[in-house]
Parts: C-alpha cells; sequence; structure tokens
C-alpha cells in the first residue's frame, strides 16, 4: 500500500475506508506512469543487471576474448570482418605520420622535418624486441589485438638495456603484450587485486605482468611470477562503452552469438547437401512378399546392384517395381537470404562495412557511396582512437630520445612545445570512381575550398615528398630529353607562381 506519509489526501482516505481499492488505486497509478521499458513482463526478457562496467569487464572480459580467438581461428566470416576493420582503421602501410615542428613564428621547420622523418624511416625497420615485425606490421597485429581481444598492451623499452639490442639509431623499442599477461581481478587470487594498479582517482600507476604466457602452463600462479612495469612505459589499447571502465571487451562481444549461430546453421546446410547428394532413388514394391530377398540354391541371399550413370534407362525392375526419386530441397534457396540478412546485423553490431564483410557489391554508384560515406565515420572515428591510443605516444618518446640522444639539432627559433606536433594520416576513403573524384577534387582545389597539400595528405601521401618526387622526375625526363635549362626554367616559373600567389594574397588581405 502507499507510503501514508507520501500519500495525498484521496489516497488516505481510500486506504482508511477501503484499503483493497487504495491499492488497486496505487498499483494503476504506478503502471501508468512508467516506461514500457522498465516495466518486465512474461513476454520480454528483463535484466537487472546493476554492476559497474568496471565489474562487468574484470569479470567476463577474458571468457568473451576466449570465445573471439576461437572465432577469429575457426570462423571465415569473423576472421574477414576483422580483417576487414583492420584493414580500413590501419591499413597496409600504418597510419601515417608527417611532423610539424614550428618555429617562434609558426612557420614549419623543413629541415628538422627532415631529419625527424630520416630517423623515423630508420626506426621503422626494427620496432619492437623480436625483430619479427615492421612498425605497419606491429600496427596491424596491435589493431587486430585491440579489436578481437578488446585491448593490448605494449611496454616502451628506452636507452641501454642489458641484453637488448634496439638495432636502430633511437633507442627505442616496443614488447607487444598480450591481455592474458595482464590479469584481471578475476583471474588472480592476489591481495593486491587486479592487474592494474591505480590511485584513487583511478589512473593506472602501475602494470603488474606475467613473466610467461599463463596458457605455457597449468600451475597456479603466485605473486612471484608478476613483474611491474611503471605506467609511463605502459601504453594500454582498449575498447571501452562505459565511464570508469578499465578493462576491454572485444568488439564481437555483441555478435558473438549471431557469429556462432550463423555458422551452426551453415554447417547444417552443408551436412544435408552432403547428405542429399548420396542419396539417388528408392524402389517401391506393391506387394509385401516382393520385400523378400531373392536367394540362391544355396539360400545365399542374391545381391541385386543397379548402378546409376547420367541417362541410365530403369530396364530390369521387376512386376509391381517403380523407382521413386528422393527430393531434400537442398541447397536451400533461402540459405543466402538468411545470411545476407544475418550479416548486416553482424556488420552493425562491430561498425563494419556489410558490403566488404559479406563481400556482396551489388547496388548502384549511389547506393555504394552512400554506404561508404556513412561507414567511413565510423572507420575515421577507430582510427582516431587507435592513433590516440598507440601511435601518438610512440611518436612523442621516439622525439623525445632522438632530442635526448642529440641525433637531431634543434634551430634557435625551434618552439620546443612543437617538437613533436605531426599530422597523423589515416586510410584514405577508396574510390568509387575515380575520374568523378578527380574531377571534384580539381574543382574544390581551383576554388580554394581544399589545398593541394590536403588532397594529397587525403590520398595517404606526403605533400613534401610527392613535390620532391615530381621536381625530380621532371628534372631527369628534361635531361634525358635533352632540353637546356627545363629544371631551372620550371623551377623559375614556380617560384614566379609562388611570388604571384603571394602578391595576390597580399592584396586581398589589404582590401
Amino acid at each position: 500500500m502507499t507510503d501514508p506519509a507520501r500519500a495525498n489526501l484521496i489516497d488516505r482516505l481510500f486506504a482508511a475506508v477501503a484499503p483493497v481499492a487504495a491499492l488497486r488505486r496505487a498499483a494503476a497509478r504506478r503502471v501508468l506512469a512508467s516506461y514500457d521499458a522498465g516495466t518486465p513482463s512474461r513476454l520480454r526478457r528483463f535484466s537487472r543487471e546493476t554492476r559497474s562496467g568496471d565489474h562487468l569487464a574484470n569479470l567476463q572480459s577474458a571468457s568473451i576474448r576466449t570465445q573471439a580467438r576461437d572465432l577469429d581461428r575457426n570462423h571465415d566470416l569473423a576472421k574477414g570482418a576483422l580483417t576487414v576493420m583492420v584493414n580500413n582503421i590501419v591499413g597496409p602501410a600504418g597510419v601515417g605520420i608527417e611532423p610539424q615542428p614550428r618555429s617562434v613564428s609558426g612557420e614549419i621547420l623543413d629541415e628538422l622535418s627532415r631529419q625527424l622523418l630520416e630517423l623515423w624511416r630508420d626506426w621503422q625497420r626494427l620496432p619492437e624486441v623480436t625483430r619479427a615485425h615492421s612498425w605497419a606490421s606491429v600496427q596491424r597485429l596491435m589493431c587486430r589485438t585491440w579489436l578481437r581481444d578488446g585491448e593490448g598492451f605494449a611496454q616502451l623499452l628506452e636507452g641501454s638495456i642489458p641484453s637488448l639490442d634496439h638495432g636502430t639509431k633511437v633507442p627505442l623499442s616496443l614488447e607487444m603484450i598480450e591481455p592474458d599477461l595482464v590479469p584481471t581481478e578475476a583471474e588472480t587470487m592476489l591481495p593486491q587485486g587486479g592487474g592494474i594498479v591505480r590511485n584513487s582517482w583511478g589512473r593506472p600507476v602501475e602494470y603488474r605482468v606475467y613473466k610467461r604466457h599463463p596458457g605455457a602452463s597449468v600451475r597456479l600462479f603466485q605473486a612471484s611470477d608478476l613483474k611491474t612495469i611503471p605506467a609511463d612505459r605502459m601504453l594500454h589499447l582498449m575498447l571501452t562503452d562505459r565511464i570508469g571502465q578499465g578493462r576491454g571487451v572485444s568488439v564481437l562481444a555483441s555478435v558473438i552469438t549471431r557469429l556462432e549461430d550463423l555458422k551452426d546453421y551453415e554447417e547444417s546446410e552443408r551436412v544435408a547437401a552432403k547428405i542429399a547428394a548420396s542419396m539417388a532413388a528408392y524402389i517401391k514394391k506393391s506387394e509385401p512378399d516382393q520385400y523378400a530377398m531373392e536367394t540362391d540354391a544355396g539360400g545365399e541371399i542374391i545381391p541385386r546392384d543397379m548402378r546409376f550413370r547420367p541417362g541410365m534407362i530403369f530396364d530390369d525392375l521387376r512386376p509391381g517395381e517403380e523407382i521413386g526419386m528422393i527430393d531434400t530441397s537442398r541447397p536451400n534457396t533461402n540459405l543466402q537470404a538468411h545470411r545476407d540478412g544475418q550479416l548486416r546485423a553482424i556488420a552493425a553490431g562491430i561498425g563494419g562495412s556489410y558490403s566488404s564483410i559479406s563481400r556482396n557489391y551489388n547496388g548502384t554508384y549511389s547506393a555504394q557511396r552512400q554506404e561508404l560515406i556513412e561507414q567511413w565515420t565510423h572507420y575515421q572515428s577507430m582510427t582516431e582512437a587507435f592513433t590516440a591510443q598507440f601511435v601518438r605516444p610512440v611518436w612523442e618518446r621516439f622525439v623525445a630520445l632522438a632530442l635526448a640522444s642529440g641525433l637531431i639539432k634543434a634551430p634557435l627559433e625551434l618552439d620546443l612545445a612543437t617538437l613533436d606536433d605531426a599530422l597523423f594520416v589515416g586510410q584514405t576513403m577508396p574510390w568509387i570512381d575515380p575520374a568523378k573524384e578527380a574531377q571534384a577534387n580539381e574543382i574544390l582545389e581551383r576554388n580554394c575550398y581544399k589545398s593541394g597539400p590536403e588532397i594529397i595528405r587525403a590520398r595517404g601521401g606526403n605533400p613534401r615528398e610527392t613535390l620532391t618526387q615530381q621536381a625530380s622526375w621532371a628534372r631527369e625526363k628534361a635531361e634525358r630529353l635533352g632540353v637546356q635549362n627545363a629544371a631551372g626554367d620550371m623551377s623559375s616559373d614556380a617560384t614566379d607562381q609562388e611570388n604571384d600567389a603571394e602578391d595576390n594574397t597580399e592584396n586581398a588581405n589589404a582590401a
């Protein structure tokens, strides 16, 4: 019954005169004032999960990670979906970096940028401790781990370290660490809790990491099996959906059940098709005594052998017999439609492109373009998250070590705060119709809505390197054709055009 202290006057009167009616009145008020989504019923599952995102991730991320890895190993659709995501987030060459150090007046220092790029190219060959991966391969592997497992770790190893040869000019190496080596609270009985130690504000202070993979042994691990890594030397990539969540959860978490159901259904259809292919026909008899097996004089059953072949004629049927054909309705004509519908739902769940995941590229140019534009926003968001958690911190530490090692010469006019500034160039949106895309860029540049360097960056190139290669190619071509002073004339024309552009800008500002 409604609490009398909070009930209005009418409710109190009902409670005093007719208690049963008062109860019905209070129940009706609760029903009318509620959300349908907040009211459970026998026809709708009602979740009462109120635990924090951090608690749920610590409790269940390892189990989800195991299932996601199994799908990656054994399910072609799951493996293909992850590959599509990795290809569009980091691409074949990884996230590109264009240094942007500036002077105190705001101008980009080209010579310093060139020095950083040369050191960066040298470091990209051997970026990690095993020397088994290039920088592009490291990014792809970390991105796949990040998506499939929900998180990944990398330790930054700097300077002189016993038994470690960096192999590059800048003394920096990465140690990639699977999330299994950083235990959750549910995976360890240690009094300290899980593998991430945080301060009162929730910021990581240190990471406790197993010295070897837990899957390499069945014995129970103890505190002595862990090593401690300071937080400033550890990079932690994780996928989170809730505020305060400290461990990542696989991007496949919401679609694992659907993927497993689709895998089982397709397997059932394949088995049914194999069985159907093994069935040919049966002999239908009209009289019960015809079902007796024919025997020879010695009482041995005479086997009846009818070999099927294309275009055969059944000319040895006995009186009263006829051939019945087995129709199994396999393969199922609705399989493709059902599979496409499930793949659309899976693509929506993980944020991937349906056309790429299903390899179904049917549709008009406008439809393909619309899907690509809407999907590319998600890929760009994922690229930005990956860059912020992994690529940018590695670059900043690389630049700091290059300066500390005396490998770069910082000019006096350098604004030190901009030394590690850079443009991080992710994957470019692919062209559906190259001619139309090129014409659109040409019109945008002509009307000053987009600059040439911006177009080059959008295509994954470095403007300075592109122009340098173009100038070098023009000089080589001029020399090969025997044109005198062609390079000098071209440089002069380029300088004149640049001066004209500056004059026009100054006149426009004056106006």
